[in-house]
């Protein structure tokens, strides 16, 4: 790879790490948020699915236009939109207040993926393209790992509200960073189109993978496993502190250790995808990701909840670069950034619902029992629908 590469590659590794940071943070200060705002888990699952709303939306729309204008304008602006929705955070005194930052937030995220995704793709060869997005990937477990680590430093020091405003201006030098590594694709030096163009070339692209059975059959299992992500970063701060009566810092650190899980995930399965294939290992992370939600819920103390975490980061860290890769290796390269888009809308459904209906139940029931069970359920099902897929790749490779 070119010496550019490796400057992108970093550049995004830290977006992605501030980008899904930010997100995660949500679940590991809700323990303190709850109280402070005088809301309920569901009114809680609500705040984090109008986040889901606005990353789903635009998601596609961003991934689109990445492909076709400018990565380098798109990345580092949104990236200070989504710093810019976390600072607010602080200052958030109800429900919908909460709702209006974070879903600044979550469109700011919206950047930090699928352009992200499709950027470096398209500046590694294919056959390191899983080990990059692996890399890149890794951003995300540091983030999450980091501030779970810092979180209960700041908010025992502080509260949580300085938590916001700490994350939002770390992402702020994050975008600074990203405007000055970033660049387009030496391929994107291309004839120009007219907007009128644009659009036809757009209308193509959708009209062709909407017709991909595959695309869909992906994007199917790829919206359950945005479900099954949902609960535990969502509710297992909660659970721990409520079921098992763990303090709040123990309570927050297991989501840094799914995070910490993650990387070995990445550097070993991700990694492991450009030899076996992408579904192979998209099934594998499936099922270690379901069967890891039963394992949380039969956990009676910490060290078995620790166990059952470390088993789900190992699936949790690996699905993220192993869907992006498999874009690249069931469509264009030129359509990277729109499949990866249109995949992450699909996954914003199973997200926008998962933290609305498992805090319902929650709330109805008393209890976690049926949230961690859907988890459970979606991470298994999203097996069955992948092994519909055949396992050499290639566009519509789907069996009867």
């Amino acid at each position: 790879m070119i010496r550019r590469a490796y400057g992108i590659i970093v550049a995004c590794f830290f977006t992605v790490a501030v980008a899904y940071g930010i997100r995660y943070a949500y679940g590991m200060l809700l323990p303190e948020m709850l109280p402070a705002l005088g809301i309920s888990k569901a009114e809680a699952g609500v705040i984090f699915a109008v986040y889901f709303f606005a990353y789903t939306l635009f998601a596609p729309v961003l991934g689109t236009l990445s492909d076709l204008f400018n990565y380098r304008l798109i990345i580092p602006v949104f990236t200070a939109v989504l710093s810019a929705g976390a600072f607010l955070m602080a200052f958030a005194g109800g429900v919908w207040q909460a709702c209006l930052f974070f879903s600044l937030a979550g469109l700011g995220h919206a950047a930090c993926w699928a352009p992200v995704a499709g950027l470096v793709s398209k500046w590694v060869p294919d056959d390191k393209r899983g080990t990059a997005l692996s890399f890149v990937t890794m951003g995300v477990a540091l983030g999450i790992y980091v501030v779970g680590m810092l979180i209960p430093v700041v908010v025992a020091a502080l509260n949580w509200q300085a938590g916001w405003k700490a994350m939002g201006l770390v992402g702020f030098a994050v975008a600074v960073l990203d405007w000055v590594l970033v660049r387009n694709p030496e391929s994107s030096n291309r004839p120009r189109f007219s907007a009128r163009e644009h659009a036809v070339r757009v209308g193509l692209t959708y009209k062709r993978l909407f017709r991909s059975p595959v695309f869909w059959t992906i994007g199917i299992a790829y919206l359950l496993v945005g479900f099954n992500v949902l609960v535990p970063f969502t509710f297992l701060p909660i659970y721990a502190r409520e079921s098992l009566n763990l303090a709040y810092a123990t309570s927050t650190r297991f989501v840094a250790v799914i995070a910490l899980a993650g990387i070995v995930g990445q550097l070993t399965l991700g990694t492991l995808s450009d030899k076996v294939g992408r579904v192979r290992v998209m099934i594998l992370c499936s099922i270690i990701m379901g069967v890891g939600c039963l394992g949380m819920l039969l956990s009676n103390s910490a060290w078995r909840l620790y166990f059952a975490v470390i088993f789900y980061g190992l699936g949790y860290g690996a699905v993220w670069p192993v869907y992006a890769a498999a874009a690249s290796d069931f469509f264009p390269k030129s359509e990277t950034g729109s499949v990866v888009g249109l995949w992450t809308m699909l996954l914003g459904i199973g997200s926008i619902v998962s933290p609305v209906i498992c805090g319902w139940s929650v709330d109805k029931t008393g209890g976690y029992s049926w949230a961690f069970m859907m988890g459970m359920s979606s991470g298994l099902l999203s097996v069955l629908i992948l092994t519909r897929v055949s396992l050499s790749g290639g566009e519509n490779s789907v069996s009867a």
